[in-house]
């Protein structure tokens, strides 16, 4: 069995096992790593050998740092990461370079039809009728988007938002809630297979998945790193947040993955905190007092146009993993479209936690 593991602002790990008797067996670790002494990646070989098929990261992780020889020193390498590239092989999960990737790219859309398109295109790529899609979003109106699990009065001034004509809706997925504006927020969407993030921790696959971004990132001048659970920094401040869902596949298929993500190109820091209520409680993790201070925008930090950093992003993707130009089929169009009205624009759906 065969597993790969891209250590996030480290290096690949790729783990060849096989199992006899419910144990791992001929163990072999590879990757562009650095390790030092040579006789550690015999002692990660060996430590994997035995261990039980159904041991979990953690514990094979325990394993390996046990067995590395004292001075062990890991550049670009994790026992976290050699494990998880271990859970991978024995799930059998797919690597990024397996699919045929498309891009949508569309016109502005009104908050509540991204609400719709990201749930029809995720359960098609479960489905297998839809390849595993990068879909690019324009806003067609400010908006403040909710998670899934979130109070509608507690996070949001619903007389600030219409004041501003900031449209509500709520999202699929869980996590905090988004202020966007058309030309100031860049968004991106995965629509991606299970098999895509198989041995992976819920946490541990958001790593995975904002991992291009972050290249892409570096290769406009800006260090950033994937700061758990769900969020994207700089030294300068938070740039992006991310939020999933698991969406289940039709009887005898595995399902599919949504992960998107909100990146602030620029921000209008006082019509947003009229718009949400970010209480002292929310900001207590983050080592700040003000919620202003807390984001920092591309626009400062790459001195480019929003186009262009979207555009950058596209072709960072397209040169790892191939990009082909895709649309939304019209069967989904009219799905997304009957799905906006009924249930994103549904006072029902937006309220559901009041």
């Amino acid at each position: 069995m065969h597993g790969e593991y891209k250590i996030p602002g480290g290096k690949l790990v790729v783990v060849d096992v096989d199992t006899e008797g419910g144990a791992l067996c001929r163990a072999r670790v590879a990757g562009d790593f650095f390790l030092e002494p040579d006789e550690a990646l015999d002692a990660v070989n060996d430590a994997l050998n035995g261990a039980p098929a159904d041991t979990d990261a953690a514990s094979l992780a325990a394993r390996v740092d046990a067995a590395l020889p004292e001075g062990t020193v890991m550049y670009g390498l994790t026992s976290e990461g050699i494990a998880i590239a271990v859970r991978r092989a024995l799930a059998h999960a797919t690597d990024w370079t397996d699919y045929d990737w498309q891009l949508i790219h569309d016109g502005p859309q009104s908050p509540a039809l991204h609400m719709a398109l990201d749930e029809v295109l995720t359960a098609e790529v479960a489905a297998g009728r839809r390849a595993p899609t990068l879909r690019v979003w324009e806003w067609g109106a400010p908006a403040v988007i909710i998670g899934s699990f979130q109070s509608l009065r507690n996070e949001l001034d619903a007389d600030a938002a219409a004041r501003h004509g900031v449209q509500v809706v709520r999202r699929i997925s869980g996590g905090g809630a988004m202020f966007v504006e058309p030309g100031n927020t860049i968004t991106y969407s995965l629509s991606v297979p299970e098999a895509l993030v198989q041995g992976l921790s819920f946490q541990d696959s958001y790593a995975y998945l904002d991992d291009w971004v972050l290249g892409a990132l570096g290769d406009m001048g800006i260090r950033a790193w994937y700061q758990p659970l769900n969020d994207i920094a700089t030294d300068q401040g938070k740039i992006a947040g991310a939020a999933q869902k698991r969406i289940v596949g039709p009887e005898g298929r595995p399902g599919a993955v949504l992960h998107h993500v909100t990146m602030s190109y620029d921000i209008d820091a006082d019509k947003m905190l009229d718009v949400l209520r970010i209480g002292r409680e929310k900001l207590s993790d983050k080592g700040i007092k003000s919620a202003r201070k807390r984001v920092d925008p591309l626009r400062r930090q790459t001195g480019l146009p929003r186009e262009a950093v979207i555009e950058r992003m596209i072709e960072s993707f397209r040169g790892r993993y191939g990009l082909s130009q895709g649309k939304v089929t019209d069967e989904e169009l009219t799905r997304a479209q009957h799905l906006a009205i009924t249930k994103f624009s549904s006072p029902a759906w937006t309220a559901r936690v009041p």
